[in-house]
């Protein structure tokens, strides 16, 4: 089974208060599962690679084979592909988890869209954020 993945990760102040969410769909578009999680106080960047984690964990619940992950996120698509080095010592971890986990998968891609071709993850986190404020745990 195929899915596509949208991931995105966000913190308010970097680092600050963060979120990581993701959108499961079909590839037809049919919604599977949408997930966020807060993440306390942490980076940009580390959320981002939380997102891409937890989408690709909730893939493999789904019993996904075969997964395209999309996300706004340059950076972090490009240390997956091996086009950018790993250089902060705080994603290495989670660069070798997901790399790890994306072998789990018979095929897999990683693309990247403006951050408006991402709205429906970008919301999620967003979302998780406000509460988390809103209900003072933040």
């Amino acid at each position: 089974m195929k899915v596509v993945v949208h991931v995105d990760g966000g913190a308010r102040g970097n680092p600050g208060p963060a979120a990581a969410a993701c959108v499961i769909a079909s590839p037809d578009g049919e919604l599977l599962g949408e997930h966020a999680q807060l993440l306390g106080r942490t980076t940009n960047n580390v959320a981002e690679y939380r997102a891409l984690l937890l989408g690709l964990q909730r893939a493999r619940e789904l019993g996904a084979s075969e997964i395209e992950v999309v996300g706004d996120s340059e950076l972090i698509a490009k240390q997956v592909l091996g086009e950018y080095k790993v250089k902060n010592e705080a994603l290495r971890p989670l660069h070798r988890q997901a790399t790890s986990a994306l072998r789990g998968f018979d095929r897999w891609s990683i693309r990247t869209v403006p951050r408006a071709q991402n709205a429906d993850a970008d919301a999620l986190v967003n979302a998780a954020l406000d509460q988390a404020r809103d209900a003072g745990r933040l």
